[in-house]
């Protein structure tokens, strides 16, 4: 993986001069946030450092077994040496567990989103990176940390499942070759994809087919959406991690060009899933509500009612 060798030696020095580390991840975690936030935070203990582990929105159900999951926090009210956000666009979606970062000397961003609004005092970002993963693993290099089986584990974790089991066009030979280096520490890899992505509980699969029979299509069958309630959570005995992979589903389906999902966060709220092909900018739409992203997967949020939803469909048919 290509990278900036100034930028790395200089995140290289801040985190070796550092004697307390705050590292967390974005709200509504995925598995690239979730395997970042755990790889480096154990690889740092390794330097005998005192390093604080924090997810707003804890850690999902199918993390649980990660190695070190144990030690992520909500929040802290620890004023740290350096505070390091692994892969947040912007500052807004490491939710509460930025007032923490306001009280650390420097802030350090390791990301590869490619639409983002830097707020830290020193950046690793490369855009190219298939996940955050990659650049943590770069890094490490870097510091000359040996890589454990644990971390390697995680690290794996990151990188399987922002590229969905690598189907996504951000995957390049680099990708293939860090996950053979990581399989090596004798990872046992088809466990991880196991229950990463074929162990799901009863909720999880009624949640998904209530979605999908609800789709609904515009631009010609260009554009599919579909919409999940809290009722539906709670009628199923499901939570909203159970549907993170629903938008995938709908992206599967033969014509679609961009896949819109609302979810009720709460009841003023809306969170957006979007996904889109043959190089539609989706992360622009979702950039207009304060959200982020990749050109083909982003998100962000909307009020809850039927005007904003209307509103935010006509932006994407405007993409198409």
């Amino acid at each position: 993986m290509a990278k900036n060798n100034l930028n790395f030696k200089i995140a290289g020095q801040k985190i070796l001069a550092a004697k307390s580390i705050v590292i967390a991840g974005h709200i509504n975690p995925d598995g690239d946030s979730i395997g970042s936030l755990l790889s480096l935070g154990l690889a740092l203990k390794k330097l005998n450092k005192r390093v604080y582990l924090l997810s707003p929105d804890g850690v999902p159900k199918r993390y649980l077994s990660l190695p070190g999951a144990g030690q992520i926090r909500r929040n802290t009210g620890i004023a740290a040496d350096l505070a390091i956000a692994v892969d947040c666009s912007n500052q807004e979606i490491l939710g509460k567990a930025f007032q923490t970062f306001l009280k650390a000397k420097d802030i350090l961003e390791i990301d590869h989103h490619e639409f983002r609004r830097p707020f830290g005092s020193i950046r690793l970002v490369n855009h190219k990176a298939a996940a955050v993963g990659e650049i943590i693993y770069a890094l490490l290099k870097e510091l000359k940390i040996t890589v454990s089986k644990d971390i390697a584990l995680n690290l794996l974790t990151s990188i399987v499942v922002e590229t969905n089991s690598f189907r996504l066009p951000n995957v390049d030979p680099d990708t293939f070759q860090t996950c053979a280096d990581l399989i090596k520490k004798r990872v046992d890899f088809h466990k991880l994809v196991e229950i990463v992505f074929w162990a799901k509980n009863k909720g999880a699969i009624m949640l998904t087919g209530l979605c999908l029979t609800r789709c609904k299509f515009l631009k010609g069958g260009k554009i599919i959406w579909s919409i999940i309630k809290n009722s539906d959570f709670k009628k199923l005995k499901g939570k909203d991690e159970d549907v993170d992979d629903v938008a995938d589903e709908m992206r599967s389906i033969t014509g679609i060009k961009v896949v819109v999902l609302f979810r009720e966060k709460e009841k003023k709220t809306l969170r957006v899933s979007l996904r889109s092909r043959d190089s539609i900018n989706i992360a622009g739409v979702a950039e207009k509500y304060n959200g982020g992203g990749h050109f083909d997967v982003a998100g962000c949020s909307i009020p809850n009612n039927p005007q904003a939803i209307k509103r935010f469909l006509k932006d994407v048919e405007g993409v198409v």
